[in-house]
């Protein structure tokens, strides 16, 4: 039997009717994942709704818990019309000895494990056309290539996006030398994201992002700007005649930069962790950045006697 006539015919169980197919991609945004042939669920308020940072599985491909022996060949057996149908040359003693290799599994412990991949990846449906069609697995043991707890959590790792600030300024408009300006985040929502990919039954991982800090790069060095950043998770709201700890005071107008405005950058920091620590990785924060120009004009004066 070919190799696409024992993919198709596996993939009847593969697919979950119930659209239940791993997805943590979100157009517009960074690729995430887009698992394929998956029985991965990914789930949580961090899958979509803000922007990822681009991180990418190590492997595109691999093999995932399947059907135990009765259920595998159950389904082969439901596709007898399709394969015939699919393979009009095909002969009764042909798809009999098809179905051997399942019958020969009734009543042995044990599951069968099948191949998806992460379609997001460009890797991704090569890797998995060079992965067998389904491997029989023992009870307690991941054959080569088959999914691990700790793969698991990278792709919950890949599905995550954090929000993208949204900076605001005080002065808006416009700022001038010597002038605090007070920077702080709008709408900063929940200040934890979190995302689960689990394989329902088998076993599940989460990681989770917590909003930690905001860094600001005024856009120029020392010497025209002066920086503040005790900011806390969201910046410091303007207040009249409150302590200004988070902003830029600019000491030199910006009439002779490039279209004569400072691009301020304000960058908001995640920290990301396993939860439970149920495998001992440590990942990069995610980092998000937003901008915008600051025109920085002089006050002049003039003293007469």
């Amino acid at each position: 039997m070919n190799r696409l006539l024992s993919v198709l015919a596996a993939g009847v169980l593969l697919l979950d009717p119930g659209g239940t197919r791993g997805d943590g991609f979100q157009d517009g945004r960074t690729a995430g994942v887009r698992l394929e042939n998956s029985k991965i669920v990914i789930t949580g308020n961090g899958v979509k709704g803000g922007k990822s940072d681009g991180y990418q599985l190590k492997r595109p491909c691999w093999y995932e818990p399947g059907p135990g022996a009765d259920e595998m060949l159950k389904t082969q057996e439901d596709v007898r019309a399709y394969w015939f149908r699919m393979n009009p040359n095909g002969t009764e003693e042909q798809f009999e000895k098809f179905l051997k290799q399942f019958k020969d599994k009734i009543g042995q412990p044990g599951r069968w494990w099948t191949p998806a991949y992460n379609e997001a990846d460009s890797r991704g449906r090569a890797c998995w056309g060079g992965l067998d069609e389904f491997v029989w697995v023992p009870p307690g043991t991941t054959p080569p290539s088959g999914i691990t707890l700790a793969e698991l959590a990278e792709i919950a790792r890949a599905a995550l996006t954090v929000p993208e600030p949204n900076v605001k300024l005080n002065p808006d408009a416009k700022s001038y030398v010597n002038l605090p300006t007070w920077v702080w985040l709008d709408g900063v929502g929940e200040t934890s994201r979190s995302v689960t990919a689990s394989i329902p039954g088998v076993m599940s991982a989460t990681v989770r992002a917590t909003l930690e800090d905001i860094k600001i790069d005024p856009g120029t060095d020392k010497r025209r700007a002066e920086v503040r950043e005790q900011c806390g998770t969201s910046g410091r709201p303007y207040v009249k005649g409150g302590d200004f700890t988070c902003g830029v005071r600019y000491l030199q107008a910006s009439v002779d930069q490039a279209r004569k405005v400072y691009v301020l950058t304000v960058t908001t920091v995640w920290p990301v962790e396993v939860v439970d620590d149920v495998v001992p990785f440590q990942y990069a924060p995610v980092q998000v950045q937003a901008r915008r120009d600051v025109p920085v004009g002089e006050v002049q004066s003039t003293v007469r006697p």
